[in-house]
């Protein structure tokens, strides 16, 4: 073959059949108008009234403008296609619209007391019905970092084993162990709370504070970090934990020294699911830390405040200053739950890449 035949096939592009042509673009636009100045007017001459009716007759309109458009552009086999779309869309929003309505509410009520003051001060000197520029929720903030941190310590090093003896160990307890791990995660998380104080505030005579809440929370954590790491964990080729094995290292040695290390993204990734599940959890937090209004360093001794905690307390206290530092303290908590998914979606990139 020729260079010039060669030339001549490289030059070709390729046919892309499924590619929208102008005239197909057009067609969707004109349909698109159709179908909303019909629902507009449906809704100006029925009764049909609110957002859920603009819906319906938005949607029973698209489905007559897909079946329409099918027949007069004579592809009548191209309207199970269309339909099966059209379906496909009204599922994606139905999630997306909820979503994004909460975070517009989150966001246009809280950002009302969002300020610097409120991460320089605590309420100690504050009275509910105060200014917004008075007060803070330094106090809250302090305590969600110090128990999620102290439940992370108490729960990681459990979840972590617990995984590895699902995984590498595979005892004859495996299925007892994994089955309790699953019925955990289903476990409401007032239970938790209510265990915690049943044993350490009333079995115990313990006193309301951080510690109990951390107790409470880890509970919690513990079933997310350990069926994420399990995971995680198999997915490590049994070609690298054999050849440690045959160059003379013990089981232990090869997981601590080659499995653990190659799994490190993951495990990290699991953990931080795990916070990020903890981080707005209020009924066990309630039921646990007693709630403070000053700044408490101590996780050991003196009651505690937290984010969902403080969140709760303004809304009991009822009015429009308390309510409006409530909003700011759910988008402030929320902010905090979205930086540790996002931190998790880059790990999980980065193991991904490696």
């Amino acid at each position: 073959m020729t260079n010039t035949q060669l030339n001549q096939y490289q030059d070709v592009k390729p046919i892309k059949p499924w590619t929208l042509t102008f005239k197909d673009v057009l067609a969707d636009i004109v349909t698109i108008i159709i179908i909303t100045l019909a629902t507009l007017v449906t809704l100006a001459v029925t009764p049909m009234r609110g957002k859920l009716g603009f819906l319906g007759a938005l949607f029973f309109y698209a489905i007559v403008g897909t079946v329409i458009r099918g027949f007069i552009s004579k592809r009548p086999k191209a309207i199970g296609n269309s339909l099966s779309s059209l379906f496909i869309y009204i599922a994606a929003g139905t999630v997306v619209a909820p979503v994004m309505s909460i975070l517009y509410t989150i966001v246009s009520r809280g950002i009302t007391g969002l300020s610097l003051g409120i991460f320089k001060h605590d309420m100690g000197v504050a009275v509910p019905d105060s200014p917004l520029n008075e007060g803070g929720l330094l106090h809250a903030l302090i305590g969600t970092v110090e128990i999620v941190s102290f439940s992370t310590i108490l729960c990681v090093p459990i979840a972590v084993l617990t995984a590895l003896y699902l995984t590498e160990i595979r005892g004859r307890f495996s299925g007892l162990v994994r089955f309790l791990v699953q019925a955990m995660s289903g476990v409401p998380s007032i239970i938790a709370g209510l265990f915690i104080y049943a044993v350490y505030l009333i079995s115990f005579h313990g006193r309301y504070s951080g510690i109990a809440g951390a107790m409470a929370l880890s509970i919690l954590m513990l079933p997310t970090v350990a069926r994420v790491a399990e995971e995680v964990l198999k997915l490590i080729p049994d070609d690298l934990r054999e050849a440690g094995l045959a160059l003379g290292a013990t089981q232990w040695r090869t997981v601590s020294r080659i499995v653990i290390p190659t799994a490190r993204s993951g495990l990290i990734t699991a953990v931080i699911l795990g916070v990020a599940r903890i981080a707005g959890e209020t009924a066990p937090i309630i039921l646990t830390i007693g709630g403070n209004d000053r700044v408490n360093w101590n996780l050991f001794s003196g009651q505690m405040s937290a984010l969902p905690f403080y969140v709760w307390r303004q809304y009991l206290y009822g009015g429009e200053l308390p309510i409006a530092r409530a909003w700011t303290g759910i988008l402030v908590l929320m902010l905090i739950v979205m930086f540790f998914f996002t931190l998790t979606r880059l790990l999980s990139r980065r193991g991904n890449k490696v």
